[in-house]
């Protein structure tokens, strides 16, 4: 049995990307999906690639940074992806925690000025 494929266009369905976001990532070289002539078909890497940049864009990665950390597979293997992996978590985890923070900061001024204005009414 091969190996799953898909189309552009289910591809872009699987995962609710437009296609200028699926070209886009192609080319920036995050994805090379094989080529029949104009058709393009994405198998297992590509699906799993995808996974990842998706999952990594909601946790607030860059595309230049998922990019150069999926690089980091094909040059230096498993282990040392996975230690990158968790230096650049526990950055974005200080990011998102800062954010948090400032959300939180924010939503209490904003109830408090509401609270305020709401009295006066």
């Amino acid at each position: 049995m091969s190996d799953p494929r898909l189309s552009f266009k289910e591809m872009c369905a699987r995962f609710d990307v437009t296609p200028r976001t699926l070209r886009y990532y192609e080319y920036i070289e995050l994805l090379a999906p094989e080529k029949e002539g104009r058709a393009r078909f994405y198998g297992p890497r590509e699906i799993a690639r995808m996974t990842l940049i998706l999952r990594g864009r909601r946790f607030g990665f860059s595309l230049e940074e998922i990019r150069q950390w999926l690089e980091i597979y094909q040059k230096q293997g498993t282990r040392e992806q996975n230690l990158i992996w968790v230096q650049m978590a526990d950055r974005q985890l200080g990011v998102l925690r800062q954010q948090h923070e400032d959300l939180a900061a924010t939503i209490a001024d904003l109830k408090a000025l509401r609270d305020q204005v709401s009295d006066l009414l």
